[in-house]
C-alpha cells in the first residue's frame, strides 16, 4: 500500500510517459480543430503571466511542498558528505554540463537540423532543465532504492532553500551566456510564483495540519488526498501548452527526438557522477542513491513554469521542457534498476 511514509510508484507515475504523449496528441488536436480554446484561455494573462497555466501549476507544486520537512535539516550533521555531494553536482555542475552537453547538440552535431534561432530556443530550455534539480519525484526514487527517508527529505528541503537564491542567477548567466536576453524582474517573478508561494504555502498547511490533527493524521490521511494531484495537474497543464504548442511540432516533429538526445545523456551523466562520488567517499547505499538520483532528475514541473513565464506557452523553449518530462520517467525507472543491481557497491553503514 502506498502511503505518505512509502511513497511507492503510483499507476499514473509508473506511465507519466504514456500520460505526455496522450496529452501531446490530445492538446495538438484542440490546437488543430479548436482554436478558439486556446485564444480564449490566452486572453487571462497578468504581467505576461498565463492565469489558467499559473493555477494549474500550482496544482503541481502545492502538494510536493507538502512533504517537505525542514525540520529535519537540524540533523544534517550526522552524516554531511552525502548532502556535499548533493548540493555541489546540483548546482556546482549539473548548470553547467545541461549547458555544454545541450549547446554541443543543438549547435555542433545537429547543426544541419535545427537552425541557428531555433538552436538557441532549444539550448534555453535544456538551461531552465539543468538549473532546477528534482524535488518531488526523487521521494519515489529514492523509496524505489530503498533511501533513507529522513536523509532524503534533508537533500530536497536543503535543494528548495538554495532553488530560492541560486536558480536565478544560474540562469541568467547561463541564458546570457547563450545569447538569449531575458527580463531579471520577469525570471524572480517566476521563482517567486512557482517556488517562494506554493513553498511557504507548503510549510504554513503542514505546521496547521499537524498542529490541530498530529503528524499520523498529516502522513496518513492529509497527505495521501495529494497524492495525484500533481499528476494531474501536470497533465492538464500539458493539454494546454500542447494545444498552444501544435504548429510547432507539428512542423519539427523529429526534433522532439533530437531534443531528447541531450537531455538523456545528461541524465545518465549526472546520475554516474553524482553516485561514484559517493562510491568513493563510502557513503551507505540509502544516501548514495537519492544524491544521484536528485541530481539526475529534474523540478521539469519549475523549469515548465519559467520557460512559459520568460518566453510565452508557444515558445519551442517550452517544447524542451516537456520533452524532459517525456523523458523522464523511463530514463529514471532505469536508473533505479541500475542503483539497486549495484547496491553491492557501498557499505552497508556509514564510514569515518
Amino acid at each position: 500500500m502506498k502511503t505518505a511514509s512509502n511513497p511507492g510508484i503510483s499507476f499514473f507515475e509508473k506511465n507519466l510517459t504514456v500520460w505526455v504523449v496522450l496529452c501531446m496528441v490530445a492538446g495538438v488536436l484542440i490546437g488543430r480543430f479548436l482554436p478558439g480554446i486556446p485564444g480564449f484561455l490566452g486572453r487571462f494573462e497578468y504581467a505576461k503571466v498565463s492565469v489558467p497555466i499559473a493555477v494549474l501549476i500550482w496544482l503541481m507544486i502545492f502538494p510536493m511542498m507538502l512533504k517537505v520537512d525542514f525540520t529535519s535539516i537540524k540533523n544534517v550533521g550526522r552524516n554531511p558528505r552525502g548532502l556535499y555531494v548533493t548540493w555541489i553536482v546540483n548546482w556546482l555542475v549539473k548548470p553547467f554540463t545541461m549547458f555544454g552537453i545541450a549547446a554541443l547538440f543543438f549547435y555542433v552535431v545537429f547543426r544541419a537540423l535545427i537552425p541557428p534561432e531555433l538552436a538557441r530556443d532549444y539550448l534555453a530550455g535544456a538551461v531552465l532543465l539543468g538549473a532546477a534539480p528534482c524535488t518531488a519525484m526523487v521521494f519515489v526514487w529514492s523509496h524505489l532504492t530503498r533511501g533513507d527517508p529522513a536523509y532524503t527529505v534533508v537533500q530536497v528541503a536543503t535543494n528548495d532553500l538554495i532553488i530560492l537564491l541560486a536558480f536565478t542567477p544560474i540562469v541568467a548567466l547561463l541564458l546570457g551566456i547563450g545569447g538569449i536576453a531575458i527580463p531579471w524582474e520577469t525570471l524572480l517573478l517566476a521563482v517567486v510564483l512557482f517556488v517562494a508561494i506554493p513553498l511557504c504555502g507548503g510549510i504554513w498547511t503542514r505546521m496547521t495540519v499537524i498542529k490541530h490533527r498530529g503528524m499520523d493524521y498529516f502522513t496518513q490521511k492529509f497527505i495521501p488526498k495529494f497524492i495525484d494531484l500533481t499528476i494531474v495537474g501536470l497533465l492538464l497543464t500539458l493539454v494546454l501548452i500542447f494545444s498552444f504548442q501544435g504548429d510547432v511540432i507539428l512542423g519539427n516533429p523529429l526534433h522532439m527526438l533530437l531534443i531528447a538526445v541531450p537531455l538523456t545523456l545528461q541524465t545518465v551523466v549526472i546520475f554516474f557522477l553524482a553516485y561514484l562520488i559517493g562510491r568513493k567517499l563510502r557513503l551507505c547505499h540509502n544516501v548514495a542513491a537519492p544524491a544521484g538520483l536528485i541530481g539526475a532528475s529534474n523540478f521539469f514541473e519549475l523549469s515548465v513554469a519559467v520557460a512559459i513565464t520568460l518566453f510565452g506557452a508557444a515558445s519551442p523553449v517550452v517544447l524542451v521542457t516537456i520533452v524532459g518530462v517525456l523523458v523522464e520517467v523511463p530514463v529514471m525507472l532505469a536508473l533505479v534498476k541500475v542503483a539497486n543491481r549495484t547496491a553491492h557497491w557501498f557499505p552497508a553503514h556509514p564510514t569515518p
